[in-house]
Protein backbone atom coordinates (compact mmCIF):
# COMPACT_ATOMS: atom_id res chain seq x y z
CA UNK A 1 0.00 0.00 0.00
CA UNK A 2 2.81 1.92 0.81
CA UNK A 3 4.64 2.12 -2.39
CA UNK A 4 0.79 2.53 -4.18
CA UNK A 5 0.33 5.82 -2.20
CA UNK A 6 3.10 7.39 -3.37
CA UNK A 7 2.39 6.94 -7.38
CA UNK A 8 0.15 10.13 -7.77
CA UNK A 9 2.47 12.14 -5.73
CA UNK A 10 5.45 11.00 -8.44
CA UNK A 11 3.54 11.56 -10.81
CA UNK A 12 2.61 15.10 -10.01
CA UNK A 13 6.31 16.15 -9.23
CA UNK A 14 6.97 14.87 -12.68
CA UNK A 15 4.58 16.93 -14.50
CA UNK A 16 5.28 19.93 -11.94
CA UNK A 17 9.20 19.46 -12.81
CA UNK A 18 8.33 19.19 -16.65
CA UNK A 19 6.71 22.48 -16.41
CA UNK A 20 9.37 24.08 -14.31
CA UNK A 21 12.34 23.17 -16.74
CA UNK A 22 11.06 24.35 -19.66
CA UNK A 23 11.20 27.57 -20.74
CA UNK A 24 9.28 30.98 -22.20
CA UNK A 25 11.31 33.71 -24.68
CA UNK A 26 9.05 36.06 -23.87
CA UNK A 27 9.28 36.10 -20.28
CA UNK A 28 12.81 38.01 -19.99
CA UNK A 29 13.95 36.79 -16.31
CA UNK A 30 13.21 33.13 -18.05
CA UNK A 31 15.43 33.91 -20.97
CA UNK A 32 18.31 34.71 -18.76
CA UNK A 33 17.84 31.28 -16.91
CA UNK A 34 17.58 29.60 -20.91
CA UNK A 35 20.85 31.19 -21.59
CA UNK A 36 22.89 30.18 -18.55
CA UNK A 37 21.15 26.73 -18.91
CA UNK A 38 22.56 26.37 -22.36
CA UNK A 39 25.61 27.95 -21.79
CA UNK A 40 26.68 25.10 -18.87
CA UNK A 41 24.88 21.93 -20.96
CA UNK A 42 26.97 22.57 -24.43
CA UNK A 43 30.23 23.37 -22.04
CA UNK A 44 29.64 20.23 -20.30
CA UNK A 45 29.25 18.17 -23.87
CA UNK A 46 32.16 20.07 -25.45
CA UNK A 47 29.13 20.85 -28.71
CA UNK A 48 31.61 23.63 -29.83
CA UNK A 49 33.93 24.01 -32.95
CA UNK A 50 36.95 26.22 -32.66
CA UNK A 51 37.34 28.39 -34.96
CA UNK A 52 40.14 31.28 -35.24
CA UNK A 53 39.73 31.53 -31.21
CA UNK A 54 35.63 31.41 -31.92
CA UNK A 55 33.55 28.97 -30.35
CA UNK A 56 30.88 27.91 -33.20
CA UNK A 57 27.82 25.81 -31.34
CA UNK A 58 27.77 22.36 -33.25
CA UNK A 59 23.76 21.48 -34.27
CA UNK A 60 23.21 19.31 -31.01
CA UNK A 61 23.80 22.69 -29.05
CA UNK A 62 20.36 24.40 -31.19
CA UNK A 63 18.61 21.16 -31.01
CA UNK A 64 18.87 21.85 -26.80
CA UNK A 65 18.07 24.85 -26.97
CA UNK A 66 15.05 24.33 -29.40
CA UNK A 67 13.88 21.62 -27.07
CA UNK A 68 13.99 23.45 -23.80
CA UNK A 69 12.01 26.02 -25.87
CA UNK A 70 9.44 22.80 -27.12
CA UNK A 71 10.24 23.45 -30.40
CA UNK A 72 11.64 20.87 -32.50
CA UNK A 73 13.08 20.18 -36.17
CA UNK A 74 11.13 18.29 -38.69
CA UNK A 75 12.80 17.33 -42.08
CA UNK A 76 10.41 18.54 -45.05
CA UNK A 77 12.54 16.82 -47.69
CA UNK A 78 15.61 16.09 -49.01
CA UNK A 79 15.94 16.75 -52.85
CA UNK A 80 18.68 15.17 -55.04
CA UNK A 81 20.36 17.44 -57.36
CA UNK A 82 23.16 15.59 -58.26
CA UNK A 83 24.66 15.12 -62.04
CA UNK A 84 27.03 13.09 -63.27
CA UNK A 85 29.90 15.75 -61.93
CA UNK A 86 28.61 16.08 -58.32
CA UNK A 87 26.98 14.31 -55.52
CA UNK A 88 24.85 17.28 -54.28
CA UNK A 89 21.22 17.40 -52.12
CA UNK A 90 18.93 19.98 -50.53
CA UNK A 91 16.93 19.90 -47.57
CA UNK A 92 14.39 21.95 -46.21
CA UNK A 93 13.39 21.79 -42.32
CA UNK A 94 10.55 23.41 -40.70
CA UNK A 95 10.21 23.94 -36.81
CA UNK A 96 7.32 23.11 -34.80
CA UNK A 97 6.53 24.66 -31.35
CA UNK A 98 4.81 21.94 -29.49
CA UNK A 99 3.24 23.61 -27.04
CA UNK A 100 1.08 26.17 -29.47
CA UNK A 101 1.23 23.56 -32.56
CA UNK A 102 2.30 25.74 -34.93
CA UNK A 103 5.49 25.89 -37.35
CA UNK A 104 7.53 28.87 -36.44
CA UNK A 105 10.64 28.72 -38.68
CA UNK A 106 12.48 26.60 -41.40
CA UNK A 107 15.67 26.50 -42.92
CA UNK A 108 16.91 25.18 -45.94
CA UNK A 109 20.61 24.02 -46.78
CA UNK A 110 22.75 21.83 -49.16
CA UNK A 111 25.46 19.80 -48.94
CA UNK A 112 28.14 18.62 -52.59
CA UNK A 113 31.39 16.69 -52.46
CA UNK A 114 32.64 19.44 -54.53
CA UNK A 115 33.19 21.07 -51.52
CA UNK A 116 36.38 21.81 -49.80
CA UNK A 117 36.99 18.23 -47.58
CA UNK A 118 34.01 16.41 -49.25
CA UNK A 119 35.21 15.20 -52.69
CA UNK A 120 35.12 11.32 -51.17
CA UNK A 121 32.06 11.60 -49.53
CA UNK A 122 29.52 8.61 -50.48
CA UNK A 123 26.20 9.43 -51.54
CA UNK A 124 24.27 8.79 -47.93
CA UNK A 125 26.68 11.42 -46.04
CA UNK A 126 26.13 14.08 -48.33
CA UNK A 127 22.25 13.72 -47.95
CA UNK A 128 22.79 13.57 -44.28
CA UNK A 129 25.11 16.77 -43.70
CA UNK A 130 22.28 18.25 -46.35
CA UNK A 131 19.78 17.81 -43.73
CA UNK A 132 22.02 18.30 -40.25
CA UNK A 133 22.85 22.14 -41.63
CA UNK A 134 19.57 22.92 -42.83
CA UNK A 135 18.36 21.78 -38.69
CA UNK A 136 20.96 24.42 -37.51
CA UNK A 137 19.75 27.04 -40.02
CA UNK A 138 16.64 26.32 -39.21
CA UNK A 139 17.48 27.24 -35.75
CA UNK A 140 19.49 30.22 -36.08
CA UNK A 141 16.64 31.75 -37.73
CA UNK A 142 15.26 32.14 -34.63
CA UNK A 143 17.40 31.56 -32.01
CA UNK A 144 20.48 33.26 -32.82
CA UNK A 145 19.94 35.76 -30.06
CA UNK A 146 19.83 32.74 -27.48
CA UNK A 147 23.03 31.58 -28.67
CA UNK A 148 24.98 35.24 -28.33
CA UNK A 149 23.03 35.81 -24.89
CA UNK A 150 25.29 32.19 -23.73
CA UNK A 151 28.11 34.00 -24.94
CA UNK A 152 28.44 31.92 -28.04
CA UNK A 153 28.90 32.84 -31.68
CA UNK A 154 25.39 32.90 -33.46
CA UNK A 155 26.37 30.75 -36.73
CA UNK A 156 25.84 26.91 -36.30
CA UNK A 157 29.38 25.15 -36.93
CA UNK A 158 28.09 23.37 -39.89
CA UNK A 159 27.71 26.67 -41.97
CA UNK A 160 30.98 27.38 -41.06
CA UNK A 161 32.37 24.34 -42.49
CA UNK A 162 30.23 25.16 -45.64
CA UNK A 163 32.56 28.22 -46.26
CA UNK A 164 35.49 25.85 -45.92
CA UNK A 165 36.85 27.81 -41.97
CA UNK A 166 36.33 24.36 -40.43
CA UNK A 167 38.75 21.19 -40.94
CA UNK A 168 37.18 18.50 -43.09
CA UNK A 169 35.94 15.85 -40.48
CA UNK A 170 38.44 12.61 -39.40
CA UNK A 171 37.53 10.22 -41.77
CA UNK A 172 38.64 12.67 -44.62
CA UNK A 173 42.05 12.90 -44.28
CA UNK A 174 41.89 8.62 -44.31
CA UNK A 175 40.53 8.57 -47.49
CA UNK A 176 42.29 11.56 -49.71
CA UNK A 177 45.82 10.63 -48.53
CA UNK A 178 45.61 7.30 -51.00
CA UNK A 179 46.67 8.68 -54.77
CA UNK A 180 43.04 8.99 -56.53
CA UNK A 181 44.20 5.90 -59.02
CA UNK A 182 43.97 3.52 -55.98
CA UNK A 183 40.81 4.77 -55.26
CA UNK A 184 39.23 4.23 -58.90
CA UNK A 185 40.83 0.89 -59.01
CA UNK A 186 39.79 0.24 -55.80
CA UNK A 187 36.02 0.54 -56.59
CA UNK A 188 36.18 -2.12 -59.11
CA UNK A 189 37.73 -4.88 -56.87
CA UNK A 190 34.55 -6.52 -54.93
CA UNK A 191 37.07 -7.49 -51.92
CA UNK A 192 38.31 -4.49 -51.66
CA UNK A 193 37.73 -3.00 -47.94
CA UNK A 194 36.04 0.42 -48.95
CA UNK A 195 33.41 -1.10 -50.62
CA UNK A 196 32.30 -1.77 -47.45
CA UNK A 197 30.58 1.39 -46.27
CA UNK A 198 29.29 1.91 -49.71
CA UNK A 199 27.58 -1.41 -49.24
CA UNK A 200 25.88 0.44 -46.36
CA UNK A 201 24.25 3.63 -48.27
CA UNK A 202 21.45 1.93 -49.49
CA UNK A 203 20.03 1.98 -46.15
CA UNK A 204 20.76 5.29 -45.26
CA UNK A 205 19.41 6.65 -48.32
CA UNK A 206 16.63 9.69 -47.51
CA UNK A 207 13.61 7.63 -48.74
CA UNK A 208 14.29 4.86 -46.01
CA UNK A 209 13.62 7.55 -43.07
CA UNK A 210 10.59 7.74 -40.99
CA UNK A 211 7.71 9.83 -42.61
CA UNK A 212 6.15 13.03 -41.64
CA UNK A 213 3.19 11.31 -40.27
CA UNK A 214 5.49 9.00 -37.65
CA UNK A 215 7.19 11.93 -36.76
CA UNK A 216 4.21 13.95 -36.14
CA UNK A 217 2.73 11.16 -34.27
CA UNK A 218 6.21 10.62 -31.81
CA UNK A 219 5.99 14.28 -30.76
CA UNK A 220 2.58 14.05 -30.36
CA UNK A 221 3.01 10.97 -28.18
CA UNK A 222 6.05 13.17 -26.33
CA UNK A 223 3.99 16.01 -25.53
CA UNK A 224 2.08 13.85 -23.29
CA UNK A 225 2.43 14.93 -18.90
CA UNK A 226 3.27 11.62 -18.22
CA UNK A 227 6.46 11.52 -20.32
CA UNK A 228 9.27 12.97 -18.83
CA UNK A 229 11.71 15.74 -19.95
CA UNK A 230 14.79 13.73 -20.48
CA UNK A 231 12.79 11.02 -22.02
CA UNK A 232 11.14 13.92 -24.46
CA UNK A 233 14.92 15.48 -25.18
CA UNK A 234 16.52 12.46 -25.72
CA UNK A 235 13.86 10.87 -28.55
CA UNK A 236 13.70 14.85 -30.29
CA UNK A 237 17.50 14.59 -30.66
CA UNK A 238 17.92 11.64 -32.23
CA UNK A 239 14.03 11.80 -34.38
CA UNK A 240 15.48 12.87 -37.50
CA UNK A 241 17.68 10.25 -37.73
CA UNK A 242 15.02 6.84 -37.12
CA UNK A 243 13.98 4.92 -40.51
CA UNK A 244 10.86 3.92 -40.82
CA UNK A 245 11.24 0.56 -39.20
CA UNK A 246 12.78 2.25 -36.14
CA UNK A 247 10.42 5.44 -35.87
CA UNK A 248 7.63 2.09 -35.89
CA UNK A 249 9.18 0.57 -32.61
CA UNK A 250 9.02 4.44 -31.45
CA UNK A 251 5.94 5.29 -31.49
CA UNK A 252 4.81 1.55 -29.91
CA UNK A 253 7.36 1.73 -26.96
CA UNK A 254 5.55 5.41 -26.51
CA UNK A 255 2.19 4.17 -26.41
CA UNK A 256 2.88 1.26 -24.60
CA UNK A 257 5.15 3.32 -21.73
CA UNK A 258 1.81 5.88 -21.52
CA UNK A 259 -0.70 3.01 -21.22
CA UNK A 260 1.47 1.66 -18.28
CA UNK A 261 1.48 5.38 -15.95
CA UNK A 262 -2.04 5.91 -16.72
CA UNK A 263 -2.76 2.21 -15.23
CA UNK A 264 -0.14 3.17 -12.11
CA UNK A 265 -2.27 6.32 -11.64
CA UNK A 266 -5.57 5.02 -12.06
CA UNK A 267 -4.60 1.71 -9.68
CA UNK A 268 -3.18 4.61 -7.12
CA UNK A 269 -6.33 6.14 -7.44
Amino acid sequence: MTEVTKAPKEATAKKVASRAESYDIAKSDETFDLAKDLAKFIKENKLTTNVQGKEFVNVEGWQYAGSRLGIVPIVEHVINLSNEQELKYQAKVTLFDLRHGTTVGAGFAICSNKESGKKFYQEFAIASMAQTRAIGKAYRNILAWIIRAAGYEPTPAEEMEYSGNVPAPAVAPAVVAEPAPVMRAVTTAPAAPVEAPAAEAAPAAPVQYATASQKEEIIRLLNHPLITRQEKTKMLLNINRLDEERATQAIAKLRKAIEDREGTTAVAA
